[in-house]
């Protein structure tokens, strides 16, 4: 841990990196821990994306750091794409995380579809429509969010634009899959 670590800070100091996304992703990981162990479900998306605003966020937000793009249309949207991700990640991943005990489906999501954690682990095929249903709603505001954050794609110039105007598609792909 050392090697890395001492790497991570002669980085830090090379770019002149915030501190603070640095440490939201380590509350990120702290937290993820915690709330795998704890069997936390989310209550609904607003506290599901608290999550991402540490987890995901701050990579984002460290690479327009890198890039030099400032300003707060640029965070907002690198904030929405990142959010997208993260949430698309746990869409795609519902049946690798839940036998291990990572729960992101939203509690009141599941409500509105009539569907418990438990009802939804269960599997039973009378629910089959439900699940689709709640997994539909899910991609659909994760599909929003990296539409929001689109146009960050024209902030950023050079071969970081064109990569990320490949993050943004691959992720808008990863969606249409899990459809």
């Amino acid at each position: 841990w050392s090697a890395l670590f001492f790497a991570l800070g002669r980085a830090i100091r090379a770019h002149d990196l915030p501190a603070a996304p640095l440490h939201d992703l380590i509350s990120a990981f702290e937290q993820d821990v915690r709330h795998t162990a704890a069997g936390h479900v989310y209550a609904d998306l607003p506290e599901l994306l608290a999550y991402c605003r540490l987890s995901a966020n701050p990579v984002g937000r460290l690479l327009l750091h890198l890039w030099g793009v400032r300003g707060e249309d640029a965070l907002r949207e690198s904030d929405a794409i990142c959010s997208a991700l993260q949430l698309i990640n746990f869409w795609q991943d519902i049946g690798r995380d839940l036998p291990r005990g990572r729960w992101y489906l939203p509690r009141d999501a599941l409500a509105r579809h009539g569907l418990t954690p438990e009802r939804f682990v269960a599997g039973d095929p009378a629910d089959d429509a439900a699940r689709v249903a709640l997994v539909t709603e899910l991609c659909a505001h994760a599909r929003g969010l990296m539409q929001m954050g689109e146009p960050l794609v024209h902030r950023v110039g050079g071969r970081a634009g064109w990569e990320l105007r490949l993050v943004v598609q691959g992720g808008l792909g990863v969606l249409d899959a899990i459809a």
